[in-house]
């Protein structure tokens, strides 16, 4: 019974998310490359061998494969799934030419491989859309509802009543960005414009870092001012400005995203944050149970984060092709197969260091690695 539930609670969730994030990727690859006249030869949701499939009118093998974690879409040409050329390019007929992936025009490919990315980013707009329409937007205004005592916030100067107009020159609308600009600081000071009985007063304020722990375990390193907000409501958006906020959203999920990366790469931030399948486990089965609302934001920000870490110009991943392609015009002429064939295995050696890494969080964060010493001593 145990078996059973935890299966129900965290693996089913967890095949789900993925599955739908997966097919979204590469759906977007998919359409494009059909739109340009590339032939198809397989759609895989896992990798591995097939469990179950069909081949449509086209030719194209829709299946899923045994091992769930991603998938591909392998095109006329392709030698493998991450799209690396076969032998056979080089002596395709002129009908064959036509179909194939590698004899598109340099701006086709390019469009092909960015379209999974593209498509990740497009999902999270659209689900936040539609969470913004039907249930209603986070919204609180920015105004400071209570100041703790010698916090951030007390030292700079902000006082209970005070609006937060502005954050290092960038417009604030709402408490919830006031949030997101403050969590991912890592101790930089911040140029604050507050509203004041109707004047503008500028202050300067540098959040504390902070270690918590979230409900689900996780232990993060963010910033703190010490502020309370006053209130907290949920604007439903029509359609029109649900998609302009939600794309809004989509932005700052990203430039979050991006300066965590960076804030790890400069040693800033500690690197145990990063996660594996089995932290993606646990979260969806603990974000499944807290309803639809939070499930919709959860697949939001997995599918920006697989849609940027796609486009890290790694090859093996979508931003390495879009790299070699970036060469190729500058050069007027692709990239030797040597050098691709050796891009291809720095790559897959990096992405494989950077699976077993979060795996290891992952088992870190489990506890699994203190069971295993448990037993040894």
């Amino acid at each position: 019974m145990e078996f059973l539930t935890g299966l129900w609670t965290y693996v089913i969730p967890f095949l789900v998310v993925l599955t739908v994030l997966v097919f979204v990727h590469e759906l977007g690859h998919y359409w494009v490359a059909r739109r340009n006249g590339v032939r198809i030869e397989t759609f895989s949701i896992g990798f591995g061998p097939e469990l179950f499939g069909r081949t449509d009118r086209a030719g194209t093998r829709w299946k899923f494969s045994a091992i769930p974690l991603g998938g591909y879409v392998k095109m006329f040409g392709d030698a493998d799934a991450a799209s690396t050329p076969s032998g056979a390019v080089r002596t395709m007929t002129p009908q064959e030419r036509e179909v194939s992936f590698f004899h598109k025009r340099l701006g086709q490919r390019a469009a092909i491989v960015a379209a999974g990315p593209i498509a990740n980013f497009l999902f999270a707009i659209i689900g936040l859309a539609l969470l913004f329409s039907l249930y209603g937007q986070p919204y609180t205004p920015p105004d400071i509802g209570t100041v703790q005592e010698q916090s951030a916030a007390a030292r700079a100067g902000i006082l209970p009543g005070d609006v937060i107009v502005e954050i290092d020159g960038q417009p604030i609308e709402r408490f919830e960005e006031v949030q997101q600009i403050v969590r991912f600081n890592q101790g930089t000071p911040l140029a604050l414009v507050v509203e004041r009985d109707g004047s503008r007063v500028p202050l300067t304020v540098t959040p504390e870092i902070t270690q918590i722990t979230d409900r689900m375990g996780n232990t993060h390193s963010i910033g703190l001012l010490g502020i309370g907000r006053a209130g907290m409501e949920y604007r439903r958006h029509d359609p029109l400005t649900a998609i302009w906020q939600a794309g809004r959203e989509t932005v700052n999920l990203t430039v979050g995203t991006l300066g965590a990366v960076g804030q790890m790469i400069s040693g800033s931030r500690g690197t145990e944050e990063l996660g594996g399948p089995l932290r993606i486990a646990q979260m969806s089965g603990e974000v499944a149970q807290s309803g639809v609302v939070a499930l919709v934001w959860f697949m939001a920000i997995l599918s920006v984060n697989l849609g940027l870490i796609n486009l890290f110009p790694i090859p093996m991943l979508d931003g390495g092709h879009l790299l070699f392609y970036a060469v190729e015009a500058i050069r007027g002429k692709p990239l030797g197969d040597r050098a691709q064939e050796y891009g291809f295995r720095i790559g897959l050696a990096l992405v494989l260091t950077l699976m077993v890494f979060a795996t290891w969080n992952d088992l870190v964060h489990l506890r699994v690695v203190d069971f295993f010493r448990g037993l040894i001593s």
